[in-house]
């Protein structure tokens, strides 16, 4: 039953921003360790094991983080979002601590996986909070600030990554989450005082590892399948079946589940059903293209790791201009449709563009392809959210916008999995036809090998064979992006299904208490519901 409340009253801009520093933080810190492992993953594999294993360094990132959205936002429609959102960082910090000390490959995949269930939390709460104190027709305005965040951490990310592994070591780049972290715990202690309803609960902790269980039979598929194991063997076989019966008993599960952490009547909605379609496309597409650009860089044009981190900057810059530029356009004329439309089209055509990639690429036209891909994501991601956000009642924010949260991660966490095993699988095909004969017996097998060499380790292959090799990653590489192509498409045709709803002016939360709102900012007298808001036009 929820309690009475005092006098109320909505959030001025002043004390938006203030919540906002507190999210950003948390934000900042989980989408800064999707970038900056990227560039020292040739490292790390390098170190600890061949790059059979790198997909498994960011895919089990990826599945947990993917598994945990969901439940996170269900939880904190029963709990409240910052005991949630504390929870994930202190969570996340324990899975740097442990990567960053990981003495094998085993070690680490199991730590990015507790790392990734954090991250997961981060990502959604900070999406569910913006939902609750920015109405939809403001938030393309706010929208600036989480572009920022992304286009920061893109940059900073594989340049960190890239300082610290040629500088110091890789294990850095998981360590420097801990100040960061625990700056965030902070900051979010003072300003994260946001109300909520306490009521009777009951957490589907069945269906969360239903989803999980399925999920990660599915990408052993992926990842195993033609590469350990034929893909007609018992193995791949079974793992494919085992992961179909556990995601039809987790739709059974969430249909009888008195709180499931993935409502299906969400699904009846269109712009929801819509949404989370592209947004998986999406992901596959974003991560595929994020986790082998620094190979690229790295192997086939012989670039440093920090040098490779400085090199995605253009992929930022067009991201990060699309995603202010919308925002502010969505805010002024009330309508996002056309972003998805446009988005999808242009980040396809970015793929496209990538797929050309080869030995002899000039940086200025590497540099366009990626300021392309960048300017396409700018336009979809953070608009999906907004208008499955804009669709749903309050008490489904939190499971909506981690659903379409979810449904992205999925993406990427499928992506990276089924791009590493092209990647893989094309090495074994190129190698032997770029490299003479009398020279493959010091490569060994091509993916067991050559894929556990830095770009310094093949610089010392006798010359034929160190331009078979560099030649044979620029063509696996391209087939790798070529192969997303398609799905751009698939989603440049989805976007045509979104519904234009005209976006709410209400914010989600409501109207907080006078009290609450002292909390947040006591500095700033509150503005009564009679009274005009401040323009956000002012960010």
């Amino acid at each position: 039953m929820a309690a009475a409340t005092a006098p109320q009253t909505k959030l001025t801009h002043r004390q938006v921003l203030i919540v906002f520093s507190g999210l950003m933080l948390g934000m900042l810190l989980a989408s800064l360790d999707q970038t900056i492992v990227s560039t020292a993953l040739p490292t790390i594999v390098g170190d600890l094991g061949g790059l059979n294993h790198l997909s498994w360094v960011v895919t089990a990132y990826l599945l947990t983080s993917t598994a945990s959205v969901p439940l996170f936002g269900k939880i904190s429609d029963l709990y409240g979002r910052k005991i949630l959102f504390q929870f994930a960082i202190a969570i996340f910090l324990v899975g740097s601590m442990i990567s960053g000390a990981a003495p094998n490959m085993l070690t680490l995949v199991l730590a990015r996986g507790l790392q990734g269930v954090g991250g997961g939390g981060l990502m959604s709460m900070s999406m569910i909070i913006i939902g609750d104190i920015v109405a939809p027709r403001e938030r393309g305005r706010y929208q600036g600030y989480t572009g920022a965040v992304f286009a920061t951490s893109s940059v900073v990310g594989p340049l960190v990554g890239g300082f610290f592994t040629d500088s110091l070591s890789w294990r850095w780049i998981f360590y420097i989450n801990l100040p960061l972290g625990l700056v965030a715990l902070v900051v979010t202690s003072a300003v994260l005082n946001l109300p909520f309803v306490r009521r009777e609960h009951r957490v589907d902790y069945l269906g969360a590892g239903l989803l999980v269980a399925g999920v990660s039979a599915l990408l052993l598929v992926t990842v195993w399948g033609g590469n350990e194991y034929p893909w007609g063997s018992p193995t791949v076989i079974g793992l494919a079946v085992i992961g179909v019966m556990l995601l039809a008993a987790f739709v059974v599960q969430e249909g009888r589940a008195s709180e499931p952490i993935l409502p299906l009547a969400l699904f009846r909605n269109p712009v929801f059903r819509v949404s989370s379609g592209v947004s998986f496309l999406v992901g596959l597409s974003m991560f595929g293209s994020t986790v082998f650009l620094p190979i690229y860089f790295q192997i086939v044009t012989g670039a440093s790791a920090t040098e490779s981190g400085l090199l995605v900057v253009p992929m930022v810059a067009g991201l990060m201009l699309t995603s202010i530029s919308s925002g502010r356009i969505i805010s002024r004329r009330g309508k996002y449709r056309v972003f998805p439309i446009a988005g999808s089209l242009i980040t396809t055509v970015g793929l496209l563009l990538l797929s050309r990639l080869d030995v002899g690429t000039s940086r200025v036209e590497s540099s366009l392809y990626m300021f392309v891909l960048g300017a396409g994501l700018g336009m979809l991601m953070q608009t999906l959210v907004l208008a499955v956000q804009n669709v749903v009642a309050h008490e489904q924010l939190g499971a909506a916008t981690a659903g379409v949260t979810f449904f992205r991660s999925m993406g990427g966490a499928f992506g990276v999995a089924i791009l590493g095993t092209i990647l893989n699988n094309r090495l074994d095909y190129y190698v032997p036809r770029n490299v003479p004969a009398r020279l493959l017996q010091q490569l060994g097998s091509p993916s067991g090998s050559v894929l556990g060499r830095s770009r310094q380790v093949i610089d010392h292959l006798p010359d034929l064979a160190r331009i078979g090799v560099i030649q044979s990653f620029a063509d696996s590489l391209q087939v790798v992006f070529l192969v997303t192509v398609p799905l751009g498409l698939i989603a440049f045709g989805l976007t045509w299904f979104l519904q234009e709803v005209e976006l709410r002016e209400d914010v989600n939360v409501g109207h907080i208490s006078e009290i609450d709102v002292e909390a947040v900012a006591p500095a700033e007298p509150p503005h009564h519901s009679d009274r005009p808001q401040p323009d956000a036009e002012a960010i």
